[in-house]
């Protein structure tokens, strides 16, 4: 693998191909319309001497822009919503991006958080999945009409549709009004043109017909 350092001409995105926080950040990443990307996969058990160089947790998603490297996948949301402003995916307001980051707060320790028992023992499975219709049956009470959940799509509509689109592979079956209201939501958020450039290949397998 050539060394980052010696790519400082265009971004890079350390991503593995099936983690929904790897998914999150390539949304944002093709919401934004950022092209000249070098997108480097670590697959699960697999190990890189750059990302360990770069990143003292060696942690995905990790993202290098020139000499700045990014890790969290929440930090770097934000960071590339400041550093590419168009379209705005938070609110100028705030009032309401402190409101904004309560709800990825929220979304990120009870969904996220959720994903790495919904691959672990049967047990633990079972537990997680339980846990998080629950969770998406409180979210999808609380959703309005408006085609987002916000004013305008933004990256809490980021966070939550790599969590919507892994429900089968999770095979969580949500309750009957709770898929009702998130149906069309969902269908939006699949058919929107960023959304279908973000999946890797393993991630378009998990809804294959």
């Amino acid at each position: 693998m050539a060394s980052v350092a010696n790519r400082r001409s265009l971004m890079t995105l350390f991503s593995r191909p099936e983690c929904p926080q790897s998914h999150r950040v390539r949304l944002v990443l093709a919401e934004k319309g950022i092209t000249s990307l070098d997108v480097i996969e670590v697959r699960e058990g697999e190990t890189s001497d750059d990302l360990m160089h770069l990143n003292p947790y060696n942690t995905v998603p990790t993202l290098v822009d020139r000499d700045l490297v990014v890790y969290d996948a929440r930090i770097i949301v934000e960071y590339l919503d400041e550093r590419f402003p168009h379209p705005p995916l938070m609110p100028v307001d705030p009032v309401n991006r402190a409101r904004y980051r309560l709800a990825l707060l929220r979304m990120e320790s009870e969904l996220y958080g959720l994903v790495d028992d919904l691959e672990g023992t049967a047990a633990q499975t079972r537990k997680a999945r339980n846990r998080l219709k629950e969770t998406l049956a409180a979210l999808a009470a609380e959703f309005s009409p408006r085609p987002y959940v916000g004013e305008e799509f933004s990256l809490i509509d980021c966070t939550l549709a790599p969590i919507l689109w892994r429900l089968p592979h999770y095979r969580v079956t949500l309750p009957e009004r709770a898929e009702a209201k998130l149906k069309d939501y969902s269908k939006r958020l699949f058919e929107r043109p960023a959304f279908k450039a973000s999946l890797t290949a393993i991630e378009a397998e998990m809804r294959a017909d």
